[in-house]
C-alpha cells in the first residue's frame, strides 16, 4: 500500500559527513550545441547549486532551441577511456547519467559504475528532447532497464519516458500517474521521481517521489513560459549535486525541485534563440547583478 505525504516547505535539510568533502559530481551525458540541455545544462546546474562538475560526453548533437538536426555517437571505447580518466583521479561522490545513445554505451557506463562504485547514482532516462526529437534508440531501452536502472539511487523519468520504460500509455492526469507506481518500482531503482510537468492542463506541476514503501507528493505552481529546454537535465543534475554535498536523498530531491522551479520562474529573463529557450540556471547570480 502506497502512503502519500504532502511535502511541507524544507526548512532545515539534513546533512551527513560528506558536507566536509569537495562535492564532485560527474555528469555522463550528451552535448547540446545550443547550451540549454545535456552536458552544458548539467555543468551549469551543478555549479549553481554548489557542486564541482566533471563530465563524460556520450554523444554530440547538432541542436538549438528549435530542435535536433543531428546526433553523432561517441564510441563505447572512448566513453570508457573518459570514465577511467575521471574516476582514477577525482573523488567522484555522485554521478548523474543522462543521454546514452545506444546499448554499447549503456553497457560501458554500467560496467564502470560497478567498477568504481560512486556513492550516489542519479539516472535521467533521456529519450525525447523538449522539441519531441528522439534521443535514444528504441533498441537500447531494454539495455537501460536491465543494466543501468537497477544501479540508481533515483531515476527521474518524465511521463513519456515512464510510458516507454514500462510499456503503458502516457498518463494524462495525477490519478493515472498513481496507477503506474508499482510498475515503476519494478524497474529496480531504489527510488523514482516521476515528473508530472507534461500535465499541461494542471495548474500545478506535481511530481511523485516514489520510495520502496512510500510516495511523497512534490508540487509547485505551473509557470507560464515556453523556456523549458533542459528542465530534466537540470533537475537531475541538481539532485546529484545536493547528494554530493551531503544532503539525504529526500532533502536532495526536494531541494532539486525548488531549484528547478526557480530556474523556470526566471527563465523569461533570458532571451535565447527562437524556440524553446533554456531555464535560468544562475537566477540568484543574475538577480544580484
Amino acid at each position: 500500500m502506497s502512503t502519500f505525504v504532502t511535502t511541507a516547505p524544507l526548512a532545515s535539510p539534513v546533512l551527513n559527513k560528506l558536507s566536509t568533502i569537495t562535492p564532485i559530481v560527474l555528469t555522463i551525458a550528451g552535448s547540446d550545441s545550443g547550451g540549454g540541455a545535456g552536458i552544458q545544462a548539467d555543468i551549469k546546474a551543478i555549479s549553481a547549486t554548489g557542486g564541482y562538475a566533471c563530465s563524460v560526453i556520450t554523444a554530440l548533437t547538432a541542436q538549438n532551441t528549435q530542435g535536433v538536426t543531428g546526433i553523432y555517437s561517441i564510441s563505447s571505447e572512448f566513453v570508457e577511456q573518459q570514465l577511467d580518466a575521471v574516476f582514477s583521479d577525482l573523488n567522484v561522490i555522485a554521478v548523474k547519467v543522462g543521454m546514452l545513445s545506444d546499448s554499447d554505451v549503456i553497457h560501458s557506463v554500467a560496467k564502470k559504475i560497478k567498477q568504481y562504485s560512486p556513492q550516489y547514482v542519479v539516472v535521467d532516462p533521456v529519450m525525447v528532447a523538449t522539441s519531441g526529437d528522439l534521443l535514444l534508440q528504441a533498441s537500447a531501452i531494454d539495455s537501460l532497464k536491465s543494466e543501468l536502472l537497477p544501479l540508481a539511487d533515483v531515476i527521474t523519468p518524465n511521463l513519456p519516458e515512464a510510458s516507454a520504460l514500462i510499456g503503458v500509455k502516457v498518463p494524462k492526469n495525477e490519478g493515472e500517474m498513481t496507477a503506474i507506481i508499482d510498475e515503476l518500482r519494478q524497474l529496480g531503482a531504489k527510488s523514482v521521481l516521476l515528473k508530472g510537468g507534461h500535465l499541461e492542463e494542471s495548474t500545478n506541476s506535481t511530481d511523485l517521489f516514489i520510495g520502496a514503501d512510500s510516495v511523497e507528493r512534490l508540487s509547485a505552481a505551473r509557470i507560464n513560459t515556453h523556456n523549458t529546454h533542459g528542465t530534466g537535465c537540470t533537475l537531475s543534475s541538481a539532485i546529484a549535486s545536493y547528494l554530493a554535498q551531503g544532503y539525504e536523498l529526500h532533502a536532495a530531491v526536494r531541494l532539486g525541485k525548488e531549484y528547478i522551479t526557480q530556474a523556470i520562474v526566471h527563465a523569461d529573463e533570458l532571451i535565447i534563440g527562437k524556440g524553446h529557450g533554456p531555464v535560468n540556471h544562475f537566477f540568484d547570480r543574475n538577480k544580484a547583478i
